[in-house]
């Protein structure tokens, strides 16, 4: 590996563990603070603006290697608009249309400077099949959908940057094997910021990233995949990026069925996420970020392996993972007992529990 690699990733590293102590201070200052409530595990009032932390750790990165003399403006923009939404809804908590809308606008500068996927190919059925103006929306809904993704389980200390890094640090592995240098570059130093910032955010944590960091992240997470889809794509190379944010992904769709099923709004809050239910079920604050870091490890192990497999492969790896992961979900207690068919057919063949 290039020696300026790995001394972008060290000063990233380092530039988050020198400024996180004075985000701290200066999250207090403002007020972007966290405070517990009943759905909430801390139980005191926590600074909540980490992911400026992380921010200036990319930035410092960033110019360290020289990413600022290549054309990814439009990427810097988006990150930038990213950011300051972040920071006022950790400041202000804004009201989650401003949020999206601020996400699309971001997205919007991305799909403008010409980064977004022009066609797909489907095995079996297509060889070239053109998106036209889709391509605009299917690109911005890729952008918001990942965005979105870490947010929705920054739920417990270290947990959203703990799955934050093992995907990044994916990427970076996938990069690294396909040659493709820029995303490698990125990879690398949005990784540097992320472990830096891990310092200060494992249990007990001294800060929560917060929407500055969880938005940020996703959004990073979102371009990487996106440069390494660009302009074409198959089917199958869409299931890669998931299967890297295979824990956020699915318990997120978990999360849709489970209020489907109960007859209950989309976005009504619950305490059935994965995390809740690992703590429920008696593990530690620590052991069930670390328990959920293994899950994420094996996603990646999966989204590796799946780079070089056929499109056979690829089907079948995939199909196993949806078993392991809906017979885990049943057993931790995400869905009732009304739901649990695997369950159901285990008691029934071994006439158990």
């Amino acid at each position: 590996m290039d020696l300026q690699l790995i001394l972008a990733f060290v000063v990233s590293f380092i530039t988050v563990l020198v400024i996180t102590p004075l985000v701290i201070k200066f999250a207090h200052y403002i007020g972007a603070t966290d405070k517990p409530n009943h759905r909430k595990v801390h139980q005191k009032i926590m600074p909540r603006l980490g992911g400026l932390a992380i921010f200036i750790g990319v930035v410092v990165g960033y110019i360290f290697v020289g990413l600022y003399d290549q054309r990814i403006t439009g990427i810097t923009i988006g990150a930038l608009i990213i950011v300051l939404i972040g920071i006022f809804d950790d400041k202000y908590e804004l009201k989650a249309r401003t949020k999206l809308l601020g996400q699309i606008a971001a997205a919007g500068v991305i799909v403008y400077t010409g980064l977004k996927i022009d066609f797909i190919t489907i095995p079996f059925i297509v060889e070239r099949l053109e998106l036209g103006w889709l391509s605009i929306p299917i690109t911005i809904l890729w952008i918001v959908g990942i965005t979105n993704a870490i947010n929705l389980i920054d739920g417990l200390d270290g947990l959203a940057a703990g799955i934050s890094t093992i995907a990044i640090a994916t990427i970076a592995v996938i990069a690294g094997l396909g040659g493709k240098e820029l995303i490698l570059t990125l990879s690398l130093i949005i990784l540097g910021s992320t472990i830096g910032f891990l310092f200060y955010n494992f249990h007990p944590a001294k800060i929560f990233m917060g929407d500055t960091g969880a938005l940020f992240l996703g959004y990073c997470i979102s371009v990487l995949s996106l440069l390494g889809l660009y302009k074409s794509v198959t089917l199958f190379s869409f299931v890669i990026p998931i299967i890297i944010l295979g824990v956020p992904v699915f318990d997120t769709a978990f999360a849709i069925i489970r209020r489907i099923l109960n007859k209950q709004p989309i976005s009504a809050p619950d305490k059935s996420h994965l995390h809740h239910r690992l703590l429920a079920s008696g593990l530690s604050h620590r052991n069930t970020v670390l328990v959920i870091y293994g899950f994420g490890i094996i996603f990646a192990a999966c989204a590796i392996f799946l780079t070089s497999a056929t499109i056979w492969g690829t089907i079948l790896i995939t199909v196993l993972l949806i078993i392991l992961i809906q017979f885990i979900a049943e057993l931790v207690g995400i869905f009732n007992e009304q739901n649990k068919p695997f369950m159901k057919f285990y008691r029934k063949v071994f006439g158990r529990h």
